[in-house]
């Protein structure tokens, strides 16, 4: 069995010490050769400038094909081109186009009056330059917003018949949660190779865990159990990386051709899952060859 293809997010750093993590993860992650990266943008559009920075660097520092998120937050439309066309201009060829968070304290996502009014009016705006592959986000469980467990499906063949070239799902923790989720994508139509799933390595369980309650991923009991047993032995990492190895190892033996990991800027336990599935390093082909 081939291994997968492999993408990674990152996020822009806010401090100088994050600068250094979010650095050091790049270079022990692009010699495993990722179809592209991704940096992300804060909630509210607030790391813009900073993101711009981050994707131009890795991009002309590290040689990555880098896709640089994009929200419809706080901005015109206009405002919002003419970011796209600042990344054409500097050879940024992928973007992730969201909706993206309302800011801080704000409950729900509303449009700015003169901006787009959600993730499909975006793509389809992008779409018309020509410019970029596009990647949007998608949902293996229901959103907050969704009307129904349909209504996600639905949305994101919307997206697809914008102008999306792929989707990359929100984490998950169980196999079965993106396994039929793609059956329901592909009973709308969607191709199956089109929809990634989004990989979370647990570098801390309960930081992880308030974050997926945050964004409505399900917690299994289990995982509680496991984590809490793990902590006492000392061996959460060990832990986390036989859970996500597994995970992954499902996945690609039901098909999955591509994976996609949420580094969080840590880039150990993501690498380690990698060398497991049989993602070898660059330096490592080039020993074979």
């Amino acid at each position: 069995m081939p291994a997968p293809r492999i993408s990674f997010e990152f996020f822009p750093p806010k401090s100088l010490e994050a600068s250094f993590r979010l650095w050091e993860t790049v270079r022990m992650l692009a010699p495993l050769g990722p179809e592209f990266v991704s940096v992300t943008y804060g909630a509210g559009g607030t790391t813009r400038t900073l993101t711009h920075e981050a994707v131009t660097t890795i991009g002309r520092e590290f040689g990555l094909n880098v896709a640089a998120h994009l929200t419809c937050v706080n901005a015109t439309r206009a405002e919002t081109l003419a970011i796209a066309e600042s990344y054409a201009q500097a050879g940024v060829r992928e973007i992730v186009a969201l909706r993206g968070d309302p800011p801080k304290g704000e409950g729900r996502f509303t449009p700015h009056p003169e901006g787009f009014a959600d993730s499909v009016e975006l793509i389809q705006a992008l779409a018309a330059t020509g410019d970029f592959t596009l990647r949007v986000g998608a949902y293996p469980e229901r959103h907050p917003e969704a009307a129904d467990d349909r209504a996600d499906v639905r949305w994101l063949k919307r997206k697809f018949q914008a102008g999306a070239d792929s989707a990359i799902t929100q984490f998950f923790f169980e196999a079965e949660t993106f396994l039929r989720f793609r059956d329901a994508c592909v009973a709308e139509g969607i191709a199956a190779e089109k929809v990634i799933p989004g990989i979370i390595p647990i570098e801390n369980w309960k930081g992880i865990r308030r974050f997926a309650l945050a964004t409505g991923a399900s917690v299994p009991a289990w995982l509680d159990d496991a984590f809490a047993k793990a902590e006492r032995d000392g061996r959460e990492d060990l832990l986390a990386t036989a859970l996500c190895t597994e995970m992954c190892d499902r996945l690609v033996g039901e098909g999955v051709e591509h994976l996609h990991f949420y580094t969080l800027n840590r880039p150990h336990l993501t690498r380690d899952v990698c060398h497991a599935v049989g993602v070898s390093t660059r330096v490592e082909l080039e020993n074979v060859a």
